[in-house]
């Protein structure tokens, strides 16, 4: 097993530096907080009557990830990973898990959008825009709205790895 590293983000860098440092922090915390578990603890929804899971998490996440940087930042025309027509949280879902949804599958494709992400952001600036909503939507409006995407599920993913298994932190 893989120990997850997550390093602090820089405490005094250029803005590019910072914003990119804080989503890479979120990202790790949420593969921290599936750190250890098999596909049967990761798909208990653990905070009832919510049906919300560590893989479903996941799911959902690597269905953001290619929302705003592939779809809505770079134009592709990608499709959805999940299927949203069987999914009651639409295009962004994820959530729900279909019959054989693992943790390491849903970890793989999540790791494939980040590595896109990344590819589709290196070579562009902060100002540079995509399209959402039929207007223009810069990359730092994304990375601020990613990070709190992600804080916002990490808080999720800490209670429900507190119901699976007592872990609590990080």
């Amino acid at each position: 097993m893989t120990t997850v590293e997550r390093p602090l983000p820089p405490l005094n860098a250029d803005e590019r530096t910072t914003l990119e440092s804080w989503l890479d922090f979120h990202r790790a915390t949420l593969a921290m907080k599936c750190e250890g578990l098999d596909d049967e603890q990761a798909a208990v929804a653990s905070v009832p009557p919510s049906g919300l899971t560590l893989t479903g998490l996941v799911r959902h996440m690597a269905e953001v990830e290619r929302n705003w940087f592939r779809r809505v930042f770079a134009g592709e025309q990608a499709p959805s990973i999940y299927d949203p027509e069987a999914d009651p949280h639409g295009p962004d879902g994820g959530f729900d898990l279909t019959e054989g949804a693992t943790l390491r599958d849903a970890l793989g494709t999540w790791h494939t959008e980040i590595a896109r992400a990344r590819e589709h952001c290196a070579s562009r600036a902060l100002a540079d825009t995509g399209r959402f909503m039929e207007q223009d939507v810069s990359l730092r409006w994304i990375y601020v709205h990613m990070i709190e995407e992600y804080a916002r599920h990490n808080g999720h993913a800490d209670l429900v790895r507190e119901r699976i298994d007592g872990a609590t932190g990080v």
